[in-house]
């Protein structure tokens, strides 16, 4: 069994895209939008084939994000090499974003860096 697709629901489809897209090397399908239920969503597939749905729709609950809660925690996004993760996180920083860890190697072993990046979720950045 594989995991087919994740999804999350996002406040501002459009810039989320944006940020896959220009960060993790996304590309997009088109919009989907339902016309009846304000639903909007796009798949978007990486590299090795693996896919994140974005939605939105009107009327979304969204309640504070804490850095250490249950449920989904993060996204974990695989550069290929150390000197890729420094880029990436350094990049990250340089445009703003909040970088909570890293670049470092892990207690496991993984060399990694944390990113709070859209709408307070977290995206990992590993070899």
């Amino acid at each position: 069994m594989k995991i087919e697709h994740i999804a999350m629901y996002v406040n501002d489809l459009e810039s989320v895209k944006k940020f896959f897209e220009r960060y993790m090397g996304a590309v997009s399908s088109g919009l989907y939008y339902n016309e009846k239920t304000g639903f909007k969503s796009y798949f978007l597939t990486f590299g090795d084939g693996a896919r994140l749905e974005i939605m939105n729709k009107p009327n979304m609950e969204d309640a504070e994000k804490a850095l250490s809660r249950t449920g989904y925690i993060h996204i974990a996004f695989s550069a290929g090499t150390k000197e890729k993760v420094d880029l990436l996180t350094d990049q990250m920083k340089e445009d703003g974003y909040e970088i909570i860890s890293g670049p470092r190697v892990t207690g496991d072993g993984y060399y990694e860096s944390c990113v709070v990046a859209i709408e307070g979720n977290q995206i990992e950045i590993t070899v």
